[in-house]
This record gives C-alpha cells, sequence and structure tokens, in this order.
C-alpha cells in the first residue's frame, strides 16, 4: 500500500497493475529509451552538493539515483510499487545509501515543508487529476526560491509515433491520442497551459524550451514492435479487439517501424517541452 492518500486512483491501479510491472521488467529498456533527455534535465535543475532532491513520478529510480550523485540527497515519489521495488534495490547495488524511496501521490503527499532545494521530474507530471493542487503541494515542499526542472512531450502529432499509432489503429480501435486533456501524456503539450498552472501553483520565472530528442525503441522493427504491444496503454486499449486484428496491428506497427531501421536501432524523435521554475 501506498505510505500516504492517494488522489489519482486511477493512474494507482495501473502503476501497481501489468503497466508498473512492465515498466520494472523492462527496466534497463525505459531507462535507454528515455536517457536522451536526463542530462539536460538534470543540467537545467542545477544540482549542488549540498541540495536535497525531490524526484516526482521516479519510476525505477534512474533520474534519483543520478541526482544523488550530484547532490547531498536524493528522494523519489512514485505510485508503482514494482516500480520502486527495483528502484530500492539498484539503489543499494549502487551503494547510494543517501537516497530514498516513497510510494506516494506527490500530489496530496504529506512533505515536510520547505525540506527541498529542488523538485525533478522526466515525464512523471501529466497525469494529476488537479495540476494546480499538485504542483502547489510540490511548491510547499521546496525551499523559498527552491528550482523546479521537468521534462513532458509536445503534442502527440509531434513526435515520430504517431505515425506507427496511426498504423495500429488502421485495424485495432485506438483513442484520439491528438485530443487536448486536461490529464494525460500531452496534458502540458500548450506551453501557455504549462505558464498558467505553475503561476497559480506559486512559481515564477518559468521557462519552456523545446527539446528534439532521439529515442531508441528496439533492434529492429520487430523488436520495437513486441516492445510497443507489451506496454500497458497498449494492452489496455486492444483488450477487447479481436485476435487477428491486432496480429494485423502488430505487423502493420513493425512495417511502421521499419521506416526509422538503422544501423544503431530503431530510432524515433521525440519533442520535448523542458521546463524549469522557482519557488516565489
Amino acid at each position: 500500500m501506498a505510505d500516504t492518500p492517494i488522489a489519482n486512483t486511477h493512474q494507482y491501479e495501473a502503476w501497481n497493475g501489468y503497466e508498473g510491472r512492465h515498466w520494472a521488467d523492462h527496466q534497463a529498456r525505459y531507462d535507454a529509451l528515455n536517457e536522451p533527455v536526463t542530462g539536460l534535465l538534470l543540467e537545467a535543475a542545477a544540482l549542488r552538493v549540498t541540495d536535497t532532491v525531490l524526484d516526482i513520478g521516479c519510476g525505477n529510480g534512474s533520474v534519483t539515483r543520478l541526482a544523488a550523485r550530484r547532490a547531498r540527497q536524493a528522494v523519489g515519489i512514485d505510485l508503482s510499487a514494482p516500480m520502486l521495488e527495483r528502484a530500492r534495490a539498484t539503489a543499494e547495488a549502487e551503494g547510494l545509501s543517501h537516497v530514498t524511496h516513497v510510494q506516494g501521490d506527490a500530489q496530496v503527499h504529506a512533505f515536510e515543508p520547505a525540506s527541498f532545494d529542488v523538485a525533478v521530474s522526466r515525464f512523471g507530471v501529466m497525469f494529476f487529476a488537479d495540476p494546480v493542487a499538485a504542483f502547489s503541494n510540490i511548491a510547499g515542499a521546496l525551499r523559498p526560491g527552491g528550482r523546479l526542472a521537468f521534462v513532458c512531450p509536445q503534442s502527440f502529432d509531434r513526435q515520430d509515433q504517431a505515425r506507427v499509432f496511426a498504423a495500429v489503429g488502421r485495424h485495432a480501435p485506438l483513442p484520439d491520442l491528438t485530443a487536448v486533456s486536461e490529464t494525460g501524456p500531452a496534458s502540458f503539450a500548450d506551453p501557455s497551459r504549462v505558464r498558467a498552472v505553475l503561476s497559480a501553483a506559486g512559481f515564477e520565472g518559468i521557462e519552456v524550451r523545446a527539446v528534439d530528442t532521439e529515442q531508441v525503441w528496439g533492434r529492429g522493427p520487430s523488436d520495437a514492435s513486441a516492445f510497443l504491444f507489451g506496454w500497458g496503454p497498449m494492452r489496455h486499449w486492444l483488450r477487447d479487439a479481436p485476435e487477428d486484428a491486432v496480429e494485423r496491428a502488430r505487423e502493420a506497427a513493425t512495417e511502421a517501424f521499419g521506416a526509422y531501421a538503422t544501423g544503431d536501432g530503431v530510432r524515433l524523435k521525440m519533442s520535448c517541452w523542458l521546463v524549469t521554475a522557482t519557488r516565489a
């Protein structure tokens, strides 16, 4: 069970079900997938050896561990018990005694007030049920002048993934991933919404910078397709689709991934926002 109350119950169920287990079972692969933005994120956070760092939506703990190597202490918070189990085991194996992991919902977790110098997140802030409440809670955990840095996706139609998903959608039903929503992967795709939410939550000096990176989805098209179809959301969307339709969708995804195959894996462009701000 989580250490604190949960506001984002749907996300709690997903990340403690097959989605969380898939991320935990493929720890190295997900870390490699998201690694290209990690250095940019930590550089933007401007970590110092005296800092105490909060990693929001820490998952398997890659960012938490890297932050800990630059700072005095790092705390990772996440909803997912399977991923936190991985995070704790990896931190212990790496001898990082100044890393702590908490299972909880950052929107409502009772952080000690003004106890962190920096809050960071790599793709972990888009799913809050109430973003203003969540970032207000995070702001309260930061010391006055404390820094916030996070990475979130731009709109789905700007991602190379969109072409792969379009191929899948011709054979099996998928949701409209380009639709604007208050919560979800692209909930901060509009920079004006990012600024509005953070301003309302007590942040200032808000900067939103466009960043393009490449993600390696697999060794080859078939490998990338198999990984995609094991991903939690894809399993959820296709759970009621006929088996033959799913197989056709998988073949279409493999063909679509082929357009991005290189001698160094299947590489898709991802367009993100790198956001920084300070607690007012």
